[in-house]
């Protein structure tokens, strides 16, 4: 029978915090969230450009929605959202025809998919804006 009075010895706190992750691994774990969050703004897109296509009335109301400012701050998530899983999907294929394997070159290419995406969101985001 165990002995209920012993205490044990627990930790009394984990560091799961992804930030100790290296960048590798945190480009995977955003091309997921990115790739879902792309899955579930889908509806949206749809439901845009259900309305714009309906008729001149549904154009102009989402002419009117898109230009509210908290509709277009999700579309440029969405865009960044777009653009990094592009960019991280490219490496990915890249890594399974073994092109960028050894350490310092895949911490390099995942970098590089950070800057690309932010730099590439920010270009069309302002245009688009």
């Amino acid at each position: 029978m165990p002995d209920l009075t012993a205490k044990k010895k627990r930790p009394v706190w984990y560091n799961l915090s992804p930030l100790n992750l290296p960048v590798p691994g945190l480009v995977s774990i955003f091309h997921r969230a990115s790739g879902a969050l792309l899955f579930l703004g889908l509806v949206w897109f749809l439901f845009l450009l259900d309305m714009s296509l309906a008729s001149e009335a549904g154009f102009a109301r989402f002419q009117a929605y898109v230009a509210h400012p908290a509709v277009k701050l999700s579309m440029l998530v969405l865009l960044w959202a777009y653009l990094h899983h592009l960019c991280a999907g490219v490496r990915h294929l890249l890594l399974d025809i073994d092109i960028g394997v050894d350490l310092p070159t895949a911490r390099m290419s995942a970098f590089g998919v950070f800057i690309v995406s932010l730099v590439l969101t920010a270009l069309i985001g302002a245009r688009l804006w």
